[in-house]
C-alpha cells in the first residue's frame, strides 16, 4: 500500500535521521468546515471536563492512527507556539 503524499515545503527541524519532517501545515482537508461542525457538534452538550477529555481521546487516536513521532512532535511545538505566541525553535 503506498504511503500517503506528504507536503514537500521544507520544515526547520530534522529528525532523529536528519531527514526533514514533512508536517502539513496548509489546509489540508477536503471539506474543513464539514470538519470544524463536527467537531463542533461532539462537544456540544458535554461539560468542560467532559470536553477537554474528549479532546485527549482525539489526539491520541489521531496520533496513533499518524504514528510518526517526529511529525507529532513537530506538531506538538507548532500547536505551542500558536497559542503562547512564541517562535518556534
Amino acid at each position: 500500500m503506498p504511503s500517503p503524499q506528504r507536503s514537500t515545503a521544507p520544515q526547520a527541524a530534522p529528525d532523529i535521521q536528519g531527514q526533514p519532517i514533512m508536517l502539513i501545515t496548509e489546509t489540508n482537508l477536503g471539506s474543513p468546515d464539514d470538519f470544524y461542525e463536527a467537531l463542533i457538534d461532539a462537544h456540544r452538550d458535554l461539560s468542560n471536563e467532559q470536553s477537554q477529555e474528549l479532546n485527549a481521546a482525539l489526539i491520541l487516536l489521531l496520533a496513533n492512527h499518524l504514528g510518526d513521532t517526529a511529525v507529532l512532535k513537530e506538531a506538538l511545538r507548532h500547536a505551542r507556539a500558536s497559542v503562547t505566541g512564541s517562535d518556534l525553535p
